[in-house]
């Protein structure tokens, strides 16, 4: 038989507000156990030690020690989330919450958690796989020198005008930035992992221009995409996030038509040389709040101009360098 002593101690474990046996033992005794739980639970969940506090009473009279303790701790907040010590992080029904993502928007929470990237080492060997929330946090990316595969699509039209997308203002990387026609990541399943001719890239780059651009696969044939470098980069988006990316890039040169999905792209566009040129510009000097990706300006500045004079010309498979990753 469980002891008086026990059960209620049981009883103020579970919140309950039924009279607490007497106990046999001497009241110090008793002022001590109650104490404890109650700087235990004040520490862990302040709306339990309420229910303690109350159940405590009946040793009150007999022990000055707990009157005075009780009397002196600070007013219970109601049973809500409270800060913890941690930046960005709440505590709900004693679970830490990262802020950030209890308020992400519900369909990049989904991406963050559902899609699983391919990590990759420098020289671009897959080592494993890790959801997209971890691949982009900052502090993994530094501390644990995590490495995904993404790749970048430079769409081009009929008249050699190149498709440029304001990302969404709901992104968690890089939101209302311009950038290139489609920006992601190769997941970690079987047809986004075939290494011969990078098909897995190429299927990827497939699934996600129609994903944010509406563009159906019938108008982006995987054999079309022409696969013409790498480059390796890290970049911060904010305090947070950021990425950490081996990086295919692949043009395609069709006239296709474009739907944009809300939830990943704000507006598009079409540009020749000199009007990308002028958008750059404008992002330099900080006018009409136009900003640009890490990863395009790192494009543009590098190769873009001299693969589009290759577009123009016909040889762009010829400008191709697959066996060089840049780091830039």
């Amino acid at each position: 038989m469980r002891s008086p002593l026990f059960r209620q101690q049981y009883c103020l474990r579970a919140g309950e507000r039924a009279q607490p046996q007497p106990s046999p033992l001497p009241g110090i005794m008793a002022t001590l156990t109650v104490s404890k739980l109650w700087l235990i639970a004040h520490r862990q969940a302040p709306s339990c030690a309420s229910s303690i506090a109350i159940a405590s009473h009946s040793h009150s009279h007999s022990s000055p020690f707990l009157t005075r303790l009780l009397s002196r701790s600070p007013p219970l907040p109601p049973l809500r989330s409270w800060p913890s010590r941690r930046f960005g992080v709440s505590v709900k029904m004693g679970r830490e919450v990262d802020v950030d993502v209890e308020n992400m928007d519900p369909v990049q929470k989904r991406l963050m958690f559902d899609d699983e990237c391919i990590l990759v080492d420098e020289n671009d060997n897959v080592i494993g796989h890790d959801n997209k929330y971890n691949c982009h946090l900052m502090e993994k990316i530094e501390k644990e020198n995590l490495l995904h595969r993404a790749f970048s699509v430079f769409l081009f039209n009929s008249k050699h005008e190149l498709l440029l997308q304001k990302r969404s203002a709901t992104k968690v990387t890089f939101p209302h930035v311009w950038t290139n026609a489609c920006c992601s990541h190769p997941l970690y399943r079987e047809s986004e992992l075939i290494e011969d001719k990078y098909l897995g890239v190429r299927n990827a780059a497939q699934r996600k221009l129609y994903d944010e651009l509406g563009i159906v696969a019938e108008d982006a044939p995987v054999d079309e995409f022409t696969t013409l470098g790498r480059i390796h980069y890290k970049a911060a988006s904010d305090g947070k996030w950021g990425e950490h990316e081996v990086d295919y890039l692949l043009f395609l040169i069709r006239d296709v038509k474009v739907e944009p999905n809300p939830d990943e792209v704000a507006d598009v566009q079409y540009v020749n040389r000199e009007q990308l040129k002028e958008i750059v510009r404008k992002a330099d000097a900080g006018e009409e709040g136009i900003t640009l990706s890490p990863w395009f300006r790192l494009v543009v500045n590098n190769f873009l101009f001299d693969w589009w004079k290759r577009v123009d010309e016909g040889t762009l498979a010829e400008g191709a360098d697959m066996s060089t990753i840049h780091k830039l």
